[in-house]
């Protein structure tokens, strides 16, 4: 007698464009995926969401399962967390009640250290997954993600009730398949604070200048003076996460150099962030490596004036907003 195999429901908590790309994938795969939409609810209810990708072509996803209130979605056996919004206690204690026993929550942020505070507000039965994110998206229009290159995403075991390494890696190699069946790339990785101090050394370089030098990355790194700041920038961040106990592989600069060369040009999120007068992830990206690297004896002089000329623009924005 055959066995009935029943597809896991898959709640995606901030549908902007990590939500929206990984959202529609999921969902083209056959999976029954859910998506929590503010802003952008009632457009995405009339009009569906639409991936406009240069890998997939453009998929329309019509009709979407989507709610505008967290509370409102059916309970589900993975949460994809994709917001920014982790300090809002409504939206987390909304998580929680929607969190199947036993349910994964994929947090998939930048920056260092940003599972503690979510960890914080979940039941010991419940596990947490941090995923990082190697796609090139942002949110073109409500309802609207462009995709330029790549589209993966690796996962590590934070915390929660699976014991021991292998109880662990049979967690994280779950959540990975769900993407490798939606066509994507997923790995199951060892260390999370290797992995995410090894992404940081792209993301602070290239999140700060796109926004300092209002540029994407192929202008950026075309320009000898700016590619010579992106490499110093890096190999800077490199010596922080040796002195923190995260060394790099060898070579690994040079491999991120050579990637980022052959991608489209490619604006990151910190600079959508900006021109659409929302605060930027500074915290997450800037002060806490600083703060890190600080304890363990390293400065980083380069990163915390790239911060400082940051702070700047972002105090200015707020100032702007706050004139009649």
């Amino acid at each position: 007698m055959n066995e009935t195999v029943v597809s896991p429901r898959i709640g995606i908590i901030g549908t902007g464009a990590i939500g929206g790309f990984y959202g529609v994938m999921l969902a083209r795969a056959g999976f029954d995926v859910h998506f929590l939409l503010r802003s952008d609810f009632q457009q995405v209810t009339d009009h569906g969401l639409v991936l406009d990708s240069l890998i997939h072509g453009r998929l329309h996803l019509h009709p979407v399962q989507g709610y505008a209130a967290a509370q409102d979605l059916p309970v589900c056996d993975y949460l994809l967390i994709c917001t920014k919004a982790l300090d809002d206690p409504q939206l987390l204690a909304s998580v929680v009640g929607i969190a199947a026993p036993g349910a994964s929550l994929l947090l998939m942020q930048n920056g260092l250290r940003v599972e503690e505070r979510l960890r914080r507000t979940l039941p010991d039965e419940l596990h947490l997954l941090g995923g990082l994110c190697l796609s090139c998206v942002h949110r073109q229009s409500p309802g609207v993600v462009a995709h330029q290159a790549m589209g993966g995403v690796n996962i590590a075991y934070h915390s929660g009730p699976a014991q021991g390494l292998e109880q662990q890696r049979a967690v994280v190699e779950s959540a990975a398949r769900l993407f490798r069946q939606a066509g994507l790339e997923s790995n199951a990785i060892g260390d999370l604070q290797q992995a995410r101090w090894q992404k940081l050394v792209l993301n602070i370089a290239t999140n700060g200048l796109s926004v300092l030098l209002d540029c994407g990355t192929e202008r950026m790194l075309a320009d000898a003076d700016s590619c010579a700041l992106v490499r110093a920038l890096m190999e800077e961040v490199g010596q922080a996460a040796g002195a923190c106990g995260y060394p790099l592989p060898p070579g690994f600069i040079e491999q991120l150099m050579y990637m980022a060369a052959r991608v489209p040009d490619y604006y990151p999120s910190m600079y959508h962030d900006y021109r659409h007068r929302r605060p930027m992830e500074l915290e997450a990206i800037y002060e806490r490596p600083l703060a890190m690297a600080r304890r363990a004896g390293c400065e980083m002089p380069r990163t915390q004036t790239l911060l400082q000329a940051l702070r700047f623009l972002e105090s200015r924005q707020l100032c702007a907003k706050e004139q009649p």
